[in-house]
């Protein structure tokens, strides 16, 4: 089984051709810059910074030490992609779990795809390699998509056409940029899905957004659960309603903070129901009696 110590055999004769300052390469125009550009070769991870422009901000310690592990036994299998900066100098474009991990386990070298671009187009090379991943969150595309439209001067159609995507379905994400900050948050954390942002997004008011977003987690409510008091909620402000956030009367502030203690604690949704009055009930679900007893264990301390 190959390991990551064993250097792959890339671009090796490209090396020295790097390492020669008076061939340095800054464009594509320059000499031998066909020989480099495009070329897979070992990089030493020492060159190579991270890319200030990388729109994702959240790095998962568990999956980051799991791909490391796997690192550690087949190797970096698919390259990142850095840009040419200057002489020995390099930046991420995309890639960075890859070159994290591989510094996590000590190696020197990693492969990389060797690429020409200025900033701009550093950065568009970031946004769109990150919105094609399977593991952001809804927040991280939507403002992955405001970043191009805001920083490349993209429009919707523009943008549609760039990354593969309908221009309803880009919409939809930019509009999760509306709610409050709070709620924002708890879609990044999970506690919301996206379909509960699209249905939250339809209430103007931030008090009230939070109010609904917090009965929402409190009583574990779905996605259809959650249109319906929205639809609730215009319904009665149509008519008049002089306090409408009642319809999304919210359990105690203590009670949010403690649903997010006992899900962390023993790994499974719970649903918690309180009363005004400080009265309540707890729901732990189970799916097997295995868990049933891990559950137990975790609750009453037994070994």
């Amino acid at each position: 089984m190959a390991k990551a110590t064993k250097k792959q055999a890339l671009g090796r004769g490209l090396s020295a051709l790097l390492k020669d300052p008076e061939n340095d390469i800054q464009s594509a125009s320059d000499k031998n810059a066909d020989k480099v550009v495009g070329s897979i070769i070992e990089l030493d991870l020492s060159l190579i910074e991270v890319n200030p422009f990388q729109p994702r901000s959240n790095f998962n310690d568990e999956a980051l030490a799991e791909l490391a592990t796997s690192i550690k036994e087949l190797g970096v299998i698919q390259p990142i992609t850095v840009r040419k900066l200057g002489f020995n100098k390099y930046q991420l474009v995309s890639g960075e779990r890859r070159y994290r991990a591989s510094k996590l386990i000590g190696l020197e070298t990693i492969p990389s795809y060797i690429r020409i671009a200025n900033d701009q187009e550093s950065l568009e090379m970031a946004l769109v390699e990150n919105i094609q991943r399977q593991d952001l969150d809804p927040i991280e595309i939507a403002l992955s998509y405001q970043r191009l439209i805001d920083e490349i001067n993209l429009t919707q159609e523009k943008l549609s056409d760039r990354v593969g995507k309908k221009r309803s379905t880009i919409a939809n994400y930019l509009r999760l940029l509306k709610l409050d900050p709070i709620i924002q948050t708890g879609m990044r954390d999970g506690f919301l899905s996206m379909g509960h942002g699209r249905a939250l997004v339809n209430i103007e008011s931030r008090q009230d957004q939070i109010a609904l977003y917090e009965k929402i987690v409190g009583q574990n409510m779905s996605v259809r659960d959650t249109e319906e008091v929205v639809k609730a909620y215009h319904a009665k402000k149509d008519k008049g309603s002089s306090n409408p956030s009642k319809t999304a009367q919210q359990p105690k502030s203590y009670v949010i903070s403690g649903i997010k203690d006992l899900t962390q604690c023993l790994s499974v949704k719970v649903d918690v129901k309180a009363s005004d009055k400080e009265r309540g009930k707890i729901t732990i679900p189970f799916s097997s009696k295995e868990e049933f007893e891990r559950i137990k264990k975790l609750i009453t301390g037994a070994s």
